[in-house]
């Protein structure tokens, strides 16, 4: 009886040929779960943060819905075969309106936030603001020639 061996090969990358939409795929996978997280839990816990966070229900309810719906948006971006530039682009843009957003209603007051809910939102923002800033930072690195 004869015995075929077979032995596993492996194929090395060359330097520089690495899949150049890695870092901006991570940082849309990330920020897709951090807000699809942060949504859901507006949603699932919106009786227990009103008095806690000083967001009442009525805010929680749409803004938990929103972003669990835009965090899906952002994973189908994240999940493409090719990330596309302009939606890639469109999801970093909307991530720095909402870290500045979360500045205005927090020097505004219009959230009547308790000082917890007001540390939440400026962290929230910042969070946010970092995965923009990493989002544009990625992108920007897709369209080099040398993917830097």
């Amino acid at each position: 009886m004869a015995t075929t061996q077979y032995s596993a090969t492996t194929v090395d990358t060359p330097a520089g040929t690495e899949r150049p939409d890695r870092f901006a795929r991570l940082a849309l996978l990330l920020d897709a779960a951090v807000t699809g997280a942060n949504g859901i839990g507006y949603l699932a816990l919106a009786g227990v943060l009103d008095s806690f966070l000083g967001f009442s229900t009525k805010v929680q309810y749409p803004v938990g819905a929103f972003l669990t719906v835009y965090a899906i948006g952002v994973l189908l971006v994240a999940t493409r075969r090719k990330i596309s530039r302009p939606a890639g682009l469109t999801v970093a843009s909307l991530n720095a309106v909402w870290a500045v957003g979360s500045v205005v209603v927090t020097v505004a007051g219009t959230l009547d936030a308790t000082t917890v809910g007001t540390v939440w939102t400026v962290l929230q923002g910042l969070v946010v603001g970092g995965f923009a800033v990493l989002q544009f930072t990625a992108l920007r690195r897709l369209n080099s020639p040398s993917g830097v």
